[in-house]
């Protein structure tokens, strides 16, 4: 599915955010920085976009590590996974953590992260004392391979 997605320039300078190929589920979302800044080893750094955005019911954005970003320098989201919700309409900020130990330089207009939009399973959560029977079970943490 296809559609607009409605994103507001918090400044001048924001970057709205791209998809590097005609078949990328995720969107770049770019720093809005100063200045180049360092992040040191184990430290996180909060990365303004400038961007605000009007997430359709239903449907959540998902700020995932851009690939490139954490295999050579080692910076990827603090909390792996960002949540956009639907009803948010503040700044979004990736806190980038740097995972590498060396100390790791963010350009202003780097692409920092990528947000993927997708829908989502609202659920209502219902208490039951019996749940039905699968042939997994309760296996977990590697049961189903070697």
């Amino acid at each position: 599915m296809n559609g607009i997605l409605k994103v507001k320039k918090l400044a001048p300078a924001a970057i709205l955010p791209t998809y590097g190929s005609e078949f990328s589920a995720g969107a770049d979302l770019y720093a809005l920085l100063d200045c180049e800044t360092t992040i040191l080893p184990g430290q996180m750094l909060m990365v303004p976009t400038g961007l605000a955005m009007e997430i359709p019911t239903g449907y959540a954005g998902l700020i995932f590590a851009r690939s490139g970003l954490a295999s050579k320098k080692g910076l990827a989201p603090a909390n792996k996974v960002g949540v956009v919700d639907a009803d948010y309409r503040g700044e979004v900020k990736v806190a980038l953590f740097n995972h590498s130990d060396k100390p790791q330089t963010v350009s202003p207009g780097e692409r920092i992260a990528q947000l993927v939009i997708t829908p989502f399973y609202k659920a209502e959560f219902e208490e039951c004392v019996d749940l039905s029977e699968t042939k997994r079970s309760s296996g977990g943490f590697g049961s189903t391979g070697k």
